[in-house]
């Protein structure tokens, strides 16, 4: 063995061998406990960030791990391969996206596996390829058959920058989540899937996922927004261009007594009708469309709004409030109508100050008198309390009743009124999927001139895929497919027809790739059912808290419609998930715009692969933020010169006979109790914690025991040696595989490395032959003894009097009294 550690002849050796032996190539098999540890795939933007090294070093040490405990593991690798990025990088490096792509990919496929992943590259494949895209425009046609696809012109967020529309998920504090740009209202026609329908399951499945963070289980509940409320009817005193009534969602129908203005939402087909006749209201719908629709932003924004001129009628009371166009009003969210009840909602309140409407104050507080004490000019929160102590006020019949009592009540009356009834409303809105861009797969429908706003015909399915062209050029102004008036022509059952020209938002390809890695090379269908079921549901997901909702929430909702399809049989499509932390410098992100960015190639050059991943999981717990530091770098890469060394010097020390577990010396004991609390420590830290940097902190003091306690002059010494260094090869294996690879050879194993069981702890080995305690007289320490376990009180108390310091402070003074703790301390009384 070299008496140096070389990480780069050390990695190339182990790599060498695990593509020769194709060590993680992996196949179905029934007689093993399957395991499938999925990393979230990236998008080839180049070459690696820290950020993609210790996302896929947590997944990775995840998968060898399991390995170890003899499952059948499954750890796929792919390429996030579409989207807009792609195009930006194509026009400013004057080529293609393809092209820029497809470099791209074999990079950082080379980095990828330059820092010893262990994937089965059997199974890659590229979101971008025409045999990956081709199922999902499959799915998609068997999806508009079913009644859950549809088309129609909708009022969508626009980013005037990328020329493409945006998720509500995908607008930031009013800006593009790409490039920052004001995002703008527009209406255009877009396909949609009715994510809706399964709103209710996807909400109650939530409760299956014990194995996800609270905290992304909460931000999905609270996007699905379940609520109970009621749906009814403001009739207008006046029709508009035949409208005669429009609908309201509450889920306070026990304020509608306190209504005294009703308001609409700038794209409301009553604002619509009465802006042709009115330009400054036109003008007024026209703003709008560029403000900003985030939550956060519509709660602080100045509430802006019209009057209409219109009146409607109170469903109970019969009397006539005005109507109103405002600007935090939105048409996607209920009816894109509200009742507005400023003395008890916060915006109404201040919407009614600023316009000088009128405010009823409907609720009162019955156990404070002066807390009571309503302001009609200064908001406080207990106007808008749904608690035992508010009752109703000012609201004839109801007066009185609680809030939950005049729910009831309410609902009640607009029911026998024949006006309203109780629903239930999702916050969710349906999935819009067309994206005006280039770089994504063509949606598969035909289009004529008898169908081309509303509707479309499915492209039959052996024309599949609508192949991308991908030898274009940008000019970054127009999608090269839709300037291209053959690629758009195609002809149906002797009928001209064109492609449709607007392609998938590229949450499409990332909402069902972990399924297709079950069979990724499979011909005859979007899954192959019997891998697809004997694999899912993904056992371990780990990715960044940042898709907690859109990527997370679409690829549940894909895994149901797939199941409804017969194409699985499980309900989720994870079992568990790891949101790891951000990596950090200085404080604060890593990012190329603030010049604090670490090279992970210059790394694994300086100081080996295995340096870097040690580095990643020993710097933080996989879920917290892990904050860069070049000397604790330095300290991983000594930690391994020293692990090289100690194996080095225990081997140079001769060959030595069996371990004979009956002639320990203490130091031996002591040594060999050291090795398996590690083993229990680990085992837990790697299986329930997931904690693996306090993992590497036991193997850490593991090594430091050997350093003291190592006795190379004895064959039972050699013997406990080999134990323990062979203990910490094996449980570090998964973090640092390519030197505990060489290091295992080393000790003579011809077996290898990943195929060996996990160590298991003995019991018998922790189980102490003496204890150490400390002696105090008076209360103060003066010595420290070492008992035999099953020694009584009276022989410690003998070995504590007998003790030389221990004698020295009570010399010339009466013992009077010895209290012995057991296991801790013996205290002598003296004076």
């Amino acid at each position: 063995m070299k008496d140096q550690y070389h990480p780069a002849e050390v990695e190339c050796t182990a790599q060498e061998f695990w593509a020769d032996n194709q060590t993680f190539v992996v196949t179905e098999d029934p007689s093993k406990e399957k395991y499938y540890c999925l990393a979230m795939f990236p998008y080839p933007s180049g070459k690696l960030h820290m950020g993609h090294v210790r996302n896929y070093t947590i997944a990775d040490v995840i998968s060898r791990y399991q390995r170890m405990q003899g499952k059948n593991v499954l750890q796929p690798m792919g390429w996030d391969a579409f989207g807009l990025p792609a195009e930006n990088a194509a026009i400013k490096h004057n080529t293609a996206p393809a092209k820029w792509n497809y470099e791209n990919i074999e990079y950082m496929k080379s980095q990828l596996k330059q820092l010893g992943f262990g994937y089965d590259w059997s199974r890659e494949l590229a979101t971008c390829r025409p045999e990956y895209y081709k199922w999902e425009q499959w799915f998609f046609t068997r999806l508009y058959e079913k009644g859950l696809v549809y088309k129609k012109t909708a009022a969508v967020n626009w980013c005037p920058n990328d020329q493409t529309v945006l998720a509500n998920e995908q607008v930031i504090d009013g800006c593009c989540w790409r490039c920052d740009t004001v995002v703008e209202r527009k209406e255009i026609p877009q396909w949609f899937i009715k994510i809706t329908d399964y709103a209710e399951e996807l909400l109650n499945d939530l409760d299956k996922l014990d194995g996800w963070p609270e905290q992304v289980r909460t931000m999905q509940r609270n996007w699905i927004g379940k609520s109970r409320g009621v749906e009814f009817s403001f009739k207008l005193a006046d029709s508009i261009d035949g409208i005669d009534s429009f609908a309201v969602y509450t889920t306070r129908p026990d304020t509608l007594m306190g209504v005294t203005y009703t308001s609409i939402a700038a794209e409301h087909p009553i604002a619509i009708a009465l802006a042709k006749e009115n330009p400054e209201l036109a003008q007024f719908i026209q703003d709008c469309k560029t403000q900003s629709v985030s939550e956060a932003d519509m709660a602080t924004m100045e509430k802006k709004g019209m009057a209409t001129g219109l009146e409607a009628i109170h469903p109970i009371t019969g009397e006539k409030v005005p109507v109103w166009v405002a600007n935090y009003v939105l048409m996607e969210y209920g009816t894109g109508a509200i009742m507005a009840v400023p003395a008890h909602d916060e915006r109404d309140f201040e919407f009614a100050n600023k316009h000088s409407l009128p405010i009823k104050q409907v609720f009162t507080q019955t156990t404070s008198v002066e807390a009571s004490q309503f302001n009609s000019t200064t908001w406080q929160d207990w106007y808008a309390s749904k608690s035992a102590d508010v009752a109703m006020i000012n609201s004839d019949e109801f007066d009185g009743l609680s809030p939950e009592q005049g729910f009831d009540a309410i609902a009640n009356k607009l029911e026998q009124l024949d006006c309203g009834e109780v629903k239930i409303n999702y916050r969710l809105r349906d999935w819009g999927v067309s994206r005006q861009r280039y770089w994504g797969s063509p949606i598969p429908m035909f289009s004529n001139a008898l169908n081309n706003e509303n509707g479309g015909i499915p492209v039959p399915a052996d024309r599949l895929p609508v192949l991308l062209p991908e030898d274009v050029e940008m000019d970054g102004v127009q999608s090269p497919i839709k300037a291209d008036s053959e690629w758009r022509k195609a002809e149906l059952d002797g009928q001209a027809v064109e492609h449709e020209t607007d392609t998938f938002d590229t949450f499409m390809e990332s909402s069902w790739y972990y399924a297709r890695y079950t069979c990724a090379n499979y011909a005859d269908g979007m899954l192959d059912s019997d891998a697809a079921n004997y694999w899912l549901p993904v056992d371990q997901y780990v990715g960044g808290i940042e898709h907690a909702i859109l990527h997370l929430l679409y690829a549940r909702f894909f895994h149901k419609l797939m199941r409804d399809e017969g194409l699985l049989n499980s309900d989720e499509p994870f079992t568990k998930l790891l949101c790891q932390g951000m990596v950090l410098k200085d404080g604060t992100k890593m990012s190329k715009s603030k010049g604090n960015t670490v090279d992970p190639q210059a790394l694994i050059e300086q100081y080996g692969a295995d340096t870097v991943r040690l580095f990643t999981m020993f710097a933080a717990p996989p879920e917290q933020s892990l904050e860069w530091n070049d000397s604790a770098v330095e300290g991983a890469h000594r930690f391994l010169r020293k692990l090289w060394k100690a194996v080095h010097a225990h081997l140079e020390a001769g060959d030595f006979n069996p371990l004979d577990h009956t002639e320990l010396n203490q130091q031996q004991q002591d040594l060999r109790r050291k090795t398996h609390e590690t083993i229990a420590k680990v085992s837990d830290d790697f299986g329930r914690r997931q904690t693996f940097n306090t993992a590497i902190a036991a193997v850490m003091e593991l090594l430091n025991e050997i350093g003291k306690s190592a006795d190379r002059e004895t064959s039972n010494g050699l013997a406990v040696e080999r134990e323990a260094l062979e203990t910490a090869i094996l449980v570090l294996s998964p973090i640092v595989p390519h030197i505990c690879n060489e290091l295992w050879n080393e000790l003579g194993h011809k077996d290898n490395l990943l195929d060996t069981d996990w160590p298991v702890v003995d019991e018998s080995a922790l189980v102490k032959s003496t204890i150490q305690m400390v002696v105090q007289v008076n209360g103060k320490l003066r010595a420290q003894i070492d008992v035999s376990a099953d020694a009584d009180k009276g022989a410690i108390e003998q070995m504590a009097r007998e003790h030389e310091n221990v004698q020295r402070f009570t010399e010339g003074q009466t013992i009077r009294k010895v209290i012995v703790v057991p296991n801790k301390l013996v205290n002598i009384v003296a004076n």
